[in-house]
């Protein structure tokens, strides 16, 4: 198992190594996977987005190795069903994470762009990512959100999602006003603006 919770509350619990559920003795640990994804205790998702690049580094360099035998469209296809898709997986999850925590998994799109356009390792990865169509690692995520929240607001499936869409109310009569707007919880501390229930988008434009 695994507590989560804010640096002071992490502390207080520091000597909490063993937990009994159901007569089961359950070990307390810093991080845990579940569904791929990498939980740690302040949710800051730092491991999950260091584990990532590494799949996909290896998948990179098995590539590499068959590049010059591959034409151009298939090494773009397996690049998006072995790389891509992983970098897609779960990849809300880091939504309004820190610049530092989506560097890894960017450089590792930019490497795997170099490789299936056979271009120089040190050749600039902004017009291979515009002429391969892939959006950078930070937008690849901004789109998943905008289309979950939109996916979510029109049909109300997601009732475990949609009951957090909280539509706007204008209090003034503003050029935004008539725009499809959601309403911002207003957090304070970073804990909780990792909350779970907060992975989603909150305005539409």
């Amino acid at each position: 198992m695994i507590l989560l919770g804010t640096a002071n509350q992490l502390r207080l619990a520091a000597l909490i190594n063993l937990v009994k559920v159901a007569g089961v003795t359950l070990p307390v640990a810093s991080t845990l996977k579940s569904l791929g994804v990498i939980l740690d205790q302040q949710r800051t998702f730092d491991g999950h987005a260091a584990a990532v690049p590494k799949f996909c580094n290896y998948h990179t360099r098995a590539i590499k190795h068959v590049r010059h035998f591959l034409p151009e469209s298939v090494a773009r296809t397996l690049a998006c069903s072995l790389i891509n898709s992983r970098l897609d997986y779960c990849n809300s999850l880091l939504h309004r994470a820190p610049e530092s925590t989506l560097k890894k998994p960017h450089r590792s799109q930019n490497t795997a762009a170099r490789v299936i356009l056979a271009a120089n390792c040190r050749s600039d990865a902004k017009p291979l990512l515009r002429q391969l169509h892939w959006l950078p690692v930070c937008q690849r995520v901004l789109y998943k959100m905008a289309a979950l929240t939109w996916k979510t607001r029109m049909s109300g499936v997601l009732t475990y999602l949609s009951e957090h869409l909280v539509p706007h109310v204008a209090i003034r009569s503003t050029r935004s006003a008539s725009l499809p707007l959601l309403t911002v919880p207003k957090l304070i501390t970073d804990f909780s603006r990792h909350s779970f229930f907060l992975f989603c988008i909150y305005y539409l434009k």
